[in-house]
């Protein structure tokens, strides 16, 4: 076999996995959803994704590996969506670190109704053994990503006030996921948006006063 051609197996093989992996996550994702972690049952998935129960288990190890993984999927989504918006921001001009905030946050809060069924089991389902822990642990990275974000100093108050308006994203998060509409639910995103213009005004002589110039 020539390089050339064991580069086009290789690419087959990842094709093929990455293939195998998202089907089983869009399955878990529908089971998980109708039946929560604790009552699914690694059987149903594999039967809605066309698979093997050896194959699901050689590509996550197991049912509370794969509700993380699904987890992972939709956080990683997320906020590259977010990304995408501060990226398009600057591109047009914006440098302003809070109008740029306002922006990922726009973008991530609309991208909420087409994920609600994740929200709702994330945040108000059950889910395996230690997952929150790792959700605590992923909040804290989001609010570094804000902190470099918004460009705050290292203050103890400045920690606080990112701290706030990344919990106030989470919860504004599944206030959406829970709306009856998409139209309720983009009301909801403009309503969010608009408190963050109110909370602006109330913290950014706090948050953006010792900005490096």
């Amino acid at each position: 076999m020539t390089a050339r051609s064991g580069g086009r197996s290789a690419g087959r093989q990842w094709s093929t996995t990455e293939q195998t992996r998202i089907q089983f996550l869009d399955a878990a994702r529908a089971v998980f959803a109708r039946r929560g972690f604790a009552e699914a049952s690694v059987s149903e998935v594999v039967e809605r994704a066309g698979s093997s129960v050896g194959s699901l288990y050689h590509h996550f190890g197991g049912k509370a590996e794969l509700f993380t993984a699904l987890w992972e999927r939709y956080r990683d989504e997320q906020h590259a969506v977010a990304a995408a918006a501060v990226a398009t921001a600057r591109a047009d001009g914006v440098t302003d670190p809070f109008a740029l905030f306002e922006a990922g946050a726009r973008a991530y809060l609309q991208a909420t109704w087409s994920n609600r069924d994740l929200v709702k089991l994330v945040y108000d389902g059950d889910t395996p053994p230690g997952f929150q822990k790792l959700l605590r642990q992923s909040g804290k990275e989001w609010v570094k990503d804000n902190f470099r974000l918004l460009r705050a100093s290292n203050s103890p108050v400045n920690r606080v006030l990112v701290a706030l308006l990344t919990s106030f994203m989470g919860d504004a998060r599944r206030e959406i996921a829970s709306a009856r509409s998409a139209k309720d639910a983009q009301q909801l995103v403009d309503t969010m948006m608009d408190v963050l213009v109110r909370m602006r005004a109330v913290i950014e002589s706090e948050l953006l006063a010792d900005l490096p110039g």
